[in-house]
């Protein structure tokens, strides 16, 4: 399991679906084949997050990353309680209630949801038993309280206890307040899904993207409930308009503390790479054959090592576009 928890410390949890045809074919399996070997997706990710470690990154401003349960989980500890953004997955819950008790002794009272996908809202249900109120776009809480079928994962998402359904809705741009901190939220419109927010916190100059950015990665975009290529870049322009030189970036997978520099060369992969695949696609080029011509080469050996590969970040553009 070396190589599975290298990939997991980089935050996407899914990656030990991988891990189970490691061995027999000498290598990573394509997404794919370690979909279709694995019997069961989300207890993979359980087991994956049961057993890797919680880090604590602490930024400034009272705000902390924890990495290690699905996506990147932003904290902010005041007087007032611990405000979280993303829940992780449920079998970190020991793990996670440790570092955040390491963080402070405040209760948790609140919970921000950056958008409806498992390993963003899985420990919804501990953490509102924890006190904590959830706030989400309106559209997480549509899917949380449907079954929701993701294709390009194969794979069937129940129905969530009501007790993870969030409470508190953003359907435009609001703010709030916490411990005397402003927090900003703005939905994005349809981008990795359509339920996506960015979370700004204000006096801390942090923003944390959700899975509208990838850090260092090629990123899932989820045509099943709304995402797209077209989606991602917008999402990536508003991105760039609200991080300054200064900024700290949090996206919702991969190394957890980034900046306008690396966002801006990830909003250049995906514009070159569109367009690429664009000029493929009106050629009449079928996916497969889009796939052989490498449209993707000149990034791959930044953004092309892990889950998400080359070939099927080309299968994802070439559906939008």
């Amino acid at each position: 399991m070396i190589e599975a928890r290298h990939l997991s410390r980089r935050g996407f949890c899914i990656c030990c679906l991988a891990a189970a045809g490691t061995v027999a074919a000498g290598g990573w399996l394509t997404p794919s084949q370690a979909f279709a070997e694995a019997r069961n997706i989300v207890d993979l990710i359980r087991d994956s997050a049961a057993h890797e470690p919680v880090k604590t990154h602490r930024l400034r401003g009272g705000v902390s990353v924890l990495e290690g349960s699905g996506g990147n989980i932003a904290v902010l500890a005041g007087k007032e309680g611990k405000l979280l953004v993303d829940a992780g997955i449920t079998a970190s819950r020991r793990k996670l209630l440790q570092s955040l008790n390491d963080i402070g002794r405040a209760p948790i009272t609140h919970l921000i949801n950056s958008h409806w996908h498992f390993d963003h809202t899985d420990g919804n249900a501990w953490l509102n038993g924890e006190g904590a109120a959830i706030i989400a776009h309106a559209n997480t809480r549509k899917h949380l309280l449907s079954a929701q079928r993701v294709e390009d994962w194969d794979y069937n998402f129940p129905t969530s206890p009501l007790a993870a359904v969030p409470s508190e809705i953003v359907s435009a741009e609001t703010t709030m307040k916490h411990s005397g901190a402003t927090i900003a939220l703005r939905p994005y419109g349809p981008a990795h899904t359509d339920s996506d927010l960015s979370i700004i916190f204000t006096e801390a100059d942090i923003l944390h993207c959700g899975d509208t950015y990838w850090n260092g990665i090629y990123p899932f975009i989820d045509y099943s409930t709304g995402g797209s290529i077209d989606g991602m870049i917008k999402a990536a322009d508003a991105n760039l308009a609200a991080a300054g030189d200064k900024t700290i970036v949090i996206p919702g997978h991969g190394a957890p503390a980034s900046n306008k520099k690396e966002l801006a060369a990830y909003r250049e992969m995906l514009v070159t790479i569109r367009d690429n695949v664009a000029k493929l696609k009106q050629q009449g080029r079928s996916v497969d054959d889009a796939i052989a011509a490498k449209p993707t080469a000149a990034f791959d050996s930044r953004f092309g090592q892990f889950l998400i590969t080359p070939a099927f970040f080309t299968r994802l553009v070439y559906q939008g576009v």
